[in-house]
């Protein structure tokens, strides 16, 4: 199974500890489809999605819609990035829009470290 980046995808997140976002919840895919390809184990990196709103860029705002596939306004969880095994999706919905996907690396690279 190949995910782009950016794709929404239903996910099973439990089991979980503390936290962690759980349950059963759309994510976006943020890695590059390509590494996952060729890795060993299947994994892949996402960020999971909410119905509740956020402050600041570790929150970014996603529409909803027929091309994203979520059905209210969401917002990305970017300090919840995690690595999951693709047998835990379970549906692939759509794709968030150029923007919103900047819009969630620039959370990453904040919350990562990497801007420099």
């Amino acid at each position: 199974m190949t995910v782009e980046r950016g794709t929404v995808v239903l996910v099973e997140l439990d089991p979980t500890v503390g936290h962690e976002q759980r349950g059963v919840r759309p994510c976006v895919a943020v890695s590059d489809p390509v590494v996952n390809a060729d890795q060993r184990f299947p994994l892949i990196a996402v960020v999971p999605v909410t119905g509740t709103a956020g402050v600041g860029a570790l929150y970014p705002a996603l529409a909803p819609g027929s091309s994203s596939g979520l059905a209210k306004p969401s917002f990305a969880l970017v300090d919840h990035v995690r690595s999951i095994d693709k047998r835990r999706i379970r549906r692939m919905f759509g794709q968030v829009s150029p923007s919103e996907l900047a819009s969630i690396d620039r959370g990453l690279e904040l919350f990562l470290g990497l801007g420099g």
